[in-house]
């Protein structure tokens, strides 16, 4: 399973979404788009989306914490 979280530092919903997959026992890759621009634009070009969090499991893309989705997402 492949796990990426596009997070910024200052985001309380960041930390949640971090928080609940470390909960899970869910390994995940961060990218913090406020510091690296091409995580940032790659993240713009899987969600469509400027806001954060935005998870990518397997290529399922999900925007914001959303918990119940994101594990379904994660059980696949």
């Amino acid at each position: 399973m492949s796990v990426a979280v596009y997070s910024t530092p200052s985001c309380p919903y960041c930390t949640m979404v971090k928080n609940f997959l470390k909960e899970k026992n869910v390994p995940f890759a961060e990218y913090d788009v406020s510091r690296d621009q091409r995580r940032a634009e790659e993240m713009v070009r899987k969600s469509g989306q400027m806001g954060v969090p935005v998870v990518d499991v397997n290529g399922r893309i999900l925007v914001g914490y959303r918990p119940a989705e994101i594990e379904r997402a994660i059980k696949g």
